[in-house]
């Protein structure tokens, strides 16, 4: 028979050991009803236990507004990890500093529940901790609030071992009303750089970001574009999944979430589906595409067309999609290269790629106006010697030249071949034409005019023969 302390010790040692029940307990023990839980919520936990464990060090948690997300990720982490770990040592930061001190001071207030002391009887707050943004634990624990762009001097996260020891939360580093201001962002990152990542006590103290989706160059789009140079684990929650139902039906229909999105898709479709588009995203449509695993044998014509940045590391990236068409007019994207080189790995990897294409593949340069531009198109057309290349001026603005690949995207007519490029140029054809980047868009609009174009008036340049 199971007696009281029993389950009272079942209990504890669950809770303990896991942070989402651990999140259900506290919370009916706290409000004295069931939380209304969803899968989601189970994702979360177990993303962030994975942190506590060591086993991710930088995570990015995209995830709607009102979806449980400070709950989960800074108020029960932080009490959980204080619980199992006395003297962790926590930075938490959100875009307020007042409502970062209300984090923390929810997070005092838990560790201060009967409920919390039966699971973690060991824990002892310091007689001294009263401040909301700044208290510590017996064992010499921290946990101190700030709002983005705030002073942190003297102030540090985690502990110098390989267990854990603490971490930085970030809890929404920008506010939804500023987030279409450039410099204002800009500044959240350059904080986030200058300041806040050297706030860390050790090389193995965790980073974590959550946030709803604000900007294509917010935070989260920065550091997954590889801004800081780390990679990050992301987990990305939209309010409608992939497959058309809703995320957390109790919280959101499907039927009202069509509607949220029709009053305001713009919104919508940053805090809610978390890709941020530019007020006049639309041009393509690319849930039209459909992705295939492998290629019809009877394609009729190839094509890779270049685009090039200005720049190394800076700017554009250098992309190189290569599209092919079908007998019936279908067109496939078929692979992508793309990266920030320097002139000399501009041109190797042109070089490459075309010795791995074959010669049965057209290439198309754009060459630059100027005396500069043709030099650049004649070496590269030496380079390729003996390959079906053209390099000619790109003539029209972008949106012109990409009008007739968008028409076809948009009826789909155009089919992908899956990679782990898909992605990439997926969102970059969702916010085009007002996107961070539109490398791949260039250089899939240049390689679909040239495979619908009229090769009778002028051949592509071989060994024999040069065209700029």
């Amino acid at each position: 028979m199971i007696t009281k302390s029993d389950y009272k010790l079942a209990i504890q040692i669950e809770a303990q050991e896991d942070l989402y029940f651990f999140s259900r307990y506290m919370f009916k023990e706290r409000r004295k009803y069931k939380w209304l839980h969803n899968w989601h919520h189970r994702v979360v936990c177990d993303a962030l236990m994975k942190v506590f464990r060591g086993e991710t060090k930088r995570l990015i948690i995209n995830i709607p507004p009102r979806y449980s997300k400070t709950e989960l990720a800074v108020i029960n982490f932080m009490a959980w990890c204080f619980g199992k770990v006395p003297d962790s040592e926590f930075i938490h930061i959100s875009y307020s500093a007042t409502l970062a001190a209300n984090n923390a001071f929810q997070t005092r207030n838990l560790v201060q529940e009967t409920a919390f002391k039966n699971v973690f009887p060991d824990f002892v707050l310091r007689d001294d901790s009263k401040a909301k943004d700044d208290w510590r634990t017996k064992a010499g624990g921290v946990c101190y609030a700030q709002g983005t762009g705030g002073t942190i001097t003297g102030f540090g996260a985690g502990k110098f071992r390989d267990s854990f020891g603490g971490a930085i939360i970030i809890d929404d580093p920008h506010k939804a009303s500023e987030a279409t201001s450039s410099t204002i962002r800009k500044n959240v990152i350059e904080w986030f750089q200058n300041t806040l990542e050297s706030r860390t006590n050790s090389p193995e103290t965790p980073i974590i970001v959550i946030m709803q989706r604000l900007h294509e160059e917010d935070l989260a789009g920065w550091l997954l574009d590889g801004g800081n140079g780390e990679e990050w684990e992301h987990i990305c929650l939209s309010a409608i999944q992939p497959d058309g139902t809703a995320l957390w039906p109790e919280k959101h229909t499907i039927e009202r979430l069509r509607i949220m999105e029709e009053t305001s898709p713009y919104v919508f479709s940053g805090q809610y589906l978390q890709r941020p588009s530019p007020p006049a995203g639309g041009f393509f449509k690319p849930d039209k595409i459909e992705i295939v695993d492998a290629l019809p044998t009877d394609i009729v014509k190839e094509c890779r067309a270049w685009d090039l940045a200005a720049t190394e590391n800076e700017g554009d990236y250098t992309a190189g999609p290569k599209l092919a068409k079908a007998p019936d007019n279908t067109i496939y994207i078929t692979d992508m290269v793309r990266g920030r080189w320097g002139p000399d790995g501009v041109e190797n990897t042109i070089t490459q790629t075309a010795q791995m294409d074959g010669k049965g593949v057209y290439i198309r340069l754009p060459q630059d106006p100027g005396q500069a531009g043709k030099s650049q198109a004649k070496n590269f057309v030496a380079r390729l010697s003996g390959f079906k290349v053209k390099a000619e001026p790109v003539s029209g603005d972008k949106i012109t030249r990409a009008q007739p690949f968008a028409a076809q995207v948009n009826v789909g007519n155009v089919k992908m071949l899956r990679g782990e490029w898909n992605k990439a140029l997926i969102e970059e054809l969702r916010n085009f034409p007002n996107a961070k980047h539109d490398d791949q868009v260039d250089g899939c609009s240049d390689a679909f005019n040239d495979l619908n174009e009229s090769r009778q008036a002028k051949k592509p340049a071989t060994a024999g023969s040069r065209t700029f």
